[in-house]
């Protein structure tokens, strides 16, 4: 492999001679083989730090255009875009489990754009730390980074996949209004529902959880950037914060806003905590529908299989024949993990010492990881399984007519205790709710067939 010299303030680095990035990205890269290959910095975190420093660039260019010279900023610009949309990705090779500021990641962002820039340019006008890190520092650019990624995963890979998830569960709904069947409590029967109330339980749960994510990006879209070091904005001009937070929201389309207390955007991370809280929310209740979903599915024959979902592969490598409700699984194992990277998100959150945060790595790693598992799981369970959802109507009547809790129908007419024990001597006698109440003489088989209509009771 062919080689290049770059310097740092601590001496020489060997750098591969087809990377852009410099001696401190070599560093890191060579002090922190921590799942090298697997657990590099998430692109959006990447593609985020193209926005910022595009940002920046934009901003300086307007409050010190005598060091960002027009030529920097077209040069910076043009790097950042290839950044933002990818293209320089093989460029950013450092790994979560580094310096718990991101100061490395930053780094590797101000080389890595300090280098394209020089090569557009055709001359070495860029400086890592003096331009393409003007006015900035890693401790107000990571966690602006972070506010950036965790806003556009939500919006714009998140929500869609909800969305489309919703809109199946308001068909299925459609299709099924009026079929009534049991409904079930402590998986006990209970008196009935139709299949639509049950599904739009689903649909509204996840409605709300959506709501629940929209509050929460209210406060993420406060940035940190203008803060640099401690919170004091040193080095940075003034209006500094305001400019660049107005250049992010014209680059990302979304609104944007600088944050009023730079002391806490440095150090407290409660806002990602509390959206992630709402990811949480919603892994409970996509774990909740996939359960009732395979509930609602078991058997084919011994199963309460009330519903039937798509077969889509052979569930054993010994029984012929059986096919199991893997989608559900696999939502269920998002959930899991969600569940998860929320513990790992509070407890880092809370090691917030002084005036900064040194757990910001781990922290958007397992809130990106928690956007992307939900999206994909949601957008998979829709397309191989909700969708193709149908209602086993034959099964959902007779269950709902041999159900014993239809029996509350009769509390007004034979009171709570006389209908407990016509219930049981059903049971008991395994006959029917009819047959146990006229036996005891509490209704004659006309009042009986008067009042208990069982699709009556939804």
């Amino acid at each position: 492999m062919d080689y290049r010299i770059e310097h740092d303030s601590m001496g020489e680095v060997k750098v591969p001679a087809d990377k852009y990035w410099g001696a401190q990205t070599q560093r890191s890269k060579d002090n922190f083989k921590i799942g090298e290959g697997i657990e590099t910095m998430p692109r959006e975190i990447t593609s985020a730090f193209g926005i910022l420093k595009k940002a920046a660039a934009v901003a300086n260019s307007k409050l010190r255009a005598d060091k960002m010279t027009d030529d920097k900023l077209r040069a910076i610009s043009k790097a950042c875009d290839e950044v933002i949309d990818g293209t320089l990705n093989e460029h950013f090779p450092l790994v979560v489990w580094q310096t718990g500021s991101g100061t490395q990641s930053n780094m590797n962002a101000n080389e890595v754009i300090a280098n394209r820039a020089n090569e557009i340019l055709g001359d070495k006008l860029c400086h890592p730390n003096d331009d393409v890190n003007m006015s900035q520092s890693s401790n107000d650019t990571f966690p602006t980074a972070m506010s950036i990624a965790a806003v556009l995963g939500v919006e714009d890979r998140l929500f869609p996949a909800l969305d489309e998830l919703c809109s199946t569960f308001k068909r299925l709904e459609s299709e099924n209004e009026g079929v009534v069947k049991s409904g079930r409590t402590h998986l006990q029967d209970a008196t009935p529902v139709t299949f639509s109330q049950e599904i739009s339980g689903w649909r509204t749960s996840l409605e709300k959880d959506k709501r629940l994510l929209e509050a929460a990006m209210c406060e993420l879209r406060e940035l940190a950037l203008g803060g640099t070091a401690v919170g004091t904005g040193l080095n940075a001009p003034k209006g500094f914060d305001a400019e660049v937070a107005k250049a992010v929201s014209e680059i990302t389309g979304k609104q944007f806003v600088t944050a009023p207390n730079k002391f806490h955007a440095l150090t407290s991370k409660d806002e990602i905590v509390f959206a992630h809280g709402a990811l949480k929310a919603l892994a409970a209740d996509l774990m909740k529908i996939a359960n009732d979903v395979r509930w609602l599915a078991s058997g084919p024959r011994l199963g309460l299989g009330e519903i039937r979902i798509p077969e889509n592969e052979p569930g054993s490598s010994i029984m012929p024949g059986k096919v199991n409700p893997t989608q559900c699984e696999a939502v269920t194992m998002v959930a899991v993990q969600v569940m998860g990277n929320d513990a790992a998100i509070g407890f880092a959150a809370s090691q917030g010492n002084f005036e900064l945060n040194v757990f910001m790595p781990v922290i958007i790693y397992n809130f990106i990881q928690s956007v992307r598992l939900l999206s994909d799981a949601m957008l998979s369970f829709n397309a191989n399984c909700a969708s193709g959802i149908t209602a086993n109507r034959d099964r959902m009547h007779d269950n709902l007519h041999n159900s014993l809790m239809l029996v509350t129908a009769l509390n007004p007419y034979i009171g709570y205790e006389n209908a407990a024990k016509t219930a049981k001597k059903a049971y008991a006698e395994n006959i029917s709710l009819k047959e146990a109440c006229v036996s005891l003489g509490f209704l004659s088989e006309e009042e009986f067939d008067k009042v208990f209509k069982p699709e009556e009771m939804v």
